[in-house]
């Protein structure tokens, strides 16, 4: 089969390259298999989308690189946009703003930030897009210092159904910027995004990697470290079980590891490099480190530190937003994926919060800030179907181990799959939400497209898709 002709605009179906090309996604884990897809150039690739859509009686879908893919509704009779918008990223250096076309990867944001000396509060990794990280709350390792990647959001472009280009800022339309900012999306298709910058001019990063065994010790301390923490610094602690690649070092593929990585912020009353050594010396304490990363450096530095994958892989895994995990709680993380556990995860990590994570921003959309110590997040490697069964079970008594610190609550970009309890929003601000989507989409066009969890079916505890307005 070949693209289909809808007036002068072409659609791809399956069986053509340029519908192989518009769905792929990262997380392999996840194909995307609508009926129809197109990858949008511009703003008039989106409009003829939107009108080819509705004709055709399809649901639009979006998205850009596929990292959340499996977090999304099934795409039966959907019209897919793959978001790849020309224009390249722009940078106000007076006002400290970025405006960026959606499609553009986080690699291309920094790098334009970092020639005026600024940087922005992007992700672990360069081949995020840019949009749906920022608008599903964005966990950066500046953000105990800058908070949630999303209250950085300074203006929106977007496509509503009705084929309107809008721009919403905090002045025009800011009900609908304060729903697009953590709403869960299924508002329109959003072809750029303006977030504001900081300066940067020195940052220490890196990570520091030591044998399992010395997990119990080392954890305490940096649990204890990250009591008093200055903002400026962001962490996680994770463990490792790194495939023998040629890429990864072999020290760090001979069994599983700890690695402590992150980012400290240099500011006029910080030295980054002084507070990552406070943090660095307690653990070298406990142990000489395999391997050490850690160094004052440039800020593109930061997007390494975390040794995210940079081609698409098959992940599964899940997400907790935990509170102090106390002894009994440390206790409990190791039990479950530490040496002797039997984990299949390639990486369990708690992610240091707090700070201006946990600082509500008066400015901010529907999700401006976090209540909680921790983030977990586990991930393996679903080479196929037997695979996939033993890291979902696996997960399932990780969650059970750390139930009693569980908030209950989630970080939308953390969450690995549409079928995990989620919870970032209360009932009172979904229905709100839901009344401004249902101003802008009065016909549900964008109805599959809200991630789950942020719909009022979901507020009222009832599974199942959200319904589409007529």
């Amino acid at each position: 089969m070949t693209t289909v002709d809808h007036g002068g605009f072409r659609v791809s179906v399956p069986g053509d390259d340029a519908f192989d090309a518009a769905t792929q996604v990262f997380n392999l884990a996840a194909p995307a298999t609508p009926d129809a897809a197109v990858t949008a150039r511009t703003v008039d690739d989106v409009k003829a989308a939107i009108a080819c859509a509705r004709s055709s009686r399809m649901r639009v879908r979006v998205h850009a690189t596929g990292h959340a893919a499996p977090t999304a509704h099934p795409m039966t009779d959907a019209l897919l946009i793959r978001t790849r918008l020309r224009g390249g990223v722009t940078v106000d250096p007076r006002r400290r703003v970025a405006r960026v076309p959606a499609g553009t990867l986080w690699a291309d944001v920094v790098a334009a930030a970092a020639e005026h000396g600024l940087a922005a509060p992007h992700g672990s990794s360069g081949t995020v897009g840019v949009v749906g990280y920022l608008l599903r709350g964005g966990m950066s390792f500046y953000g105990r210092y800058t908070g949630l990647a999303v209250n950085s959001v300074r203006a929106v472009e977007l496509v509503t159904a009705d084929g309107t280009l809008r721009k919403v800022d905090a002045t025009t339309d800011p009900e609908l910027f304060w729903a697009l900012r953590g709403g869960g999306g299924g508002f329109g298709v959003v072809t750029a995004i303006e977030v504001a910058l900081f300066p940067a001019s020195r940052v220490c990063t890196g990570a520091a990697f030591w044998p399992v065994r010395h997990a119990e010790q080392l954890l305490w301390r940096w649990r204890v470290w990250t009591v008093d923490a200055p903002r400026e610094a962001t962490t996680s602690l994770q463990i490792l079980t790194l495939p023998p690649l040629p890429e990864i070092p072999r020290e760090l593929t001979d069994g599983p590891v700890l690695c402590v990585d992150g980012a400290v912020l240099g500011t006029a009353g910080t030295d980054p490099t002084q507070e990552a050594e406070d943090l660095l010396s307690r653990l070298r304490a406990v142990a000489p480190p395999l391997l050490d990363t850690w160094q004052e450096t440039e800020p593109a530095a930061v997007l390494r530190a975390h040794m995210d994958p940079e081609e698409p892989v098959p992940i599964v895994g899940d997400h907790l937003l935990l509170d102090e995990i106390s002894d009994d709680g440390a206790a409990a993380f190791l039990g479950a994926v530490g040496e002797g556990s039997g984990s299949p995860l390639i990486s369990a990590s708690l992610r240091q919060l707090g700070g201006a994570f946990a600082t509500p921003d008066p400015a901010g959309g529907v999700l401006d800030h976090l209540d909680g110590r921790y983030a977990y997040s586990g991930a393996g490697v679903a080479t196929d179907s037997e695979t996939a069964a033993g890291i979902t079970e696996h997960c399932e008594k990780v969650r059970v181990a750390l139930r009693p610190w569980d908030t209950g609550r989630t970080v939308p970009s953390f969450v690995e799959n549409r079928d995990q309890p989620q919870g970032h929003l209360a009932a009172e601000q979904i229905h709100a939400v839901d009344r401004v989507r249902a101003r802008v989409d009065p016909t549900g066009l964008f109805s599959d497209d809200i991630a789950p969890g942020c719909y009022a079916a979901a507020a009222q505890n009832r599974p199942g898709r959200p319904p589409r307005c007529h």
